[in-house]
């Protein structure tokens, strides 16, 4: 997820997401851009991968989008902070996804994600649930293993916190460009306001 703002032609598939702050986004970043220079994408966790909206008839994406965040909201009241410790480099076999492990906070991501998906954001995902943060991805098979050396490389130098706070979500559109943009921040254990 790119974090940026009204590029594109906005299309259905929205995702939940909560960005990794400082240093550590920025060796994320500079990982991720070493193997895809064009991606505009901030290092972050995924709580909900992407999906469409459920719409109802006569009802415009922009309306569905307004309904999934108040739905969003008022589930999240349940879920304080928490942090999660980053772990390895590691590769998902079936996608060849190079990405960085979560060592503690998977369960609370896990729990957060199962009581999210439904409502508006329902979605039947391809894959199942498993936390991560993504580094490369869509690489030829061949150049997966060494990408994953070079990144595990970079990752042992990282000198700084590999911890992360997860106190904020935000809800993300993408455009046919593929590129995504922000929409709203969601705070964790905060009342809805209206």
């Amino acid at each position: 997820m790119d974090g940026s703002k009204g590029r594109g032609t906005r299309i259905n598939s929205f995702a939940l997401v909560s960005y990794l702050p400082g240093p550590l986004a920025e060796l994320l970043d500079e990982i991720r851009h070493d193997f895809a220079p064009q991606s505009r994408a901030k290092a972050h966790v995924t709580i909900l991968p992407p999906r469409p909206l459920i719409e109802f008839p006569g009802e415009g994406p922009g309306r569905a989008a307004i309904a999934a965040m108040d739905e969003l909201k008022i589930r999240l009241q349940d879920f304080l902070p928490f942090k999660v410790d980053l772990g390895e480099i590691e590769i998902f076999e079936g996608t060849q996804v190079i990405y960085v492990s979560i060592q503690s906070g998977f369960a609370e991501l896990e729990r957060m994600h199962s009581a999210l998906n439904t409502g508006r954001v329902s979605f039947q995902e391809p894959y199942p649930y498993h936390p991560h943060v993504t580094i490369a991805q869509e690489l030829a098979r061949e150049d997966v293993h060494n990408a994953a050396q070079f990144a595990r490389w970079r990752w042992s130098e990282f000198k700084h916190s590999r911890s992360a706070w997860i106190d904020r979500l935000t809800f993300v559109q993408n455009t046919i460009e593929n590129c995504w943009t922000d929409l709203a921040m969601l705070n964790l254990g905060s009342p809805v306001v209206r």
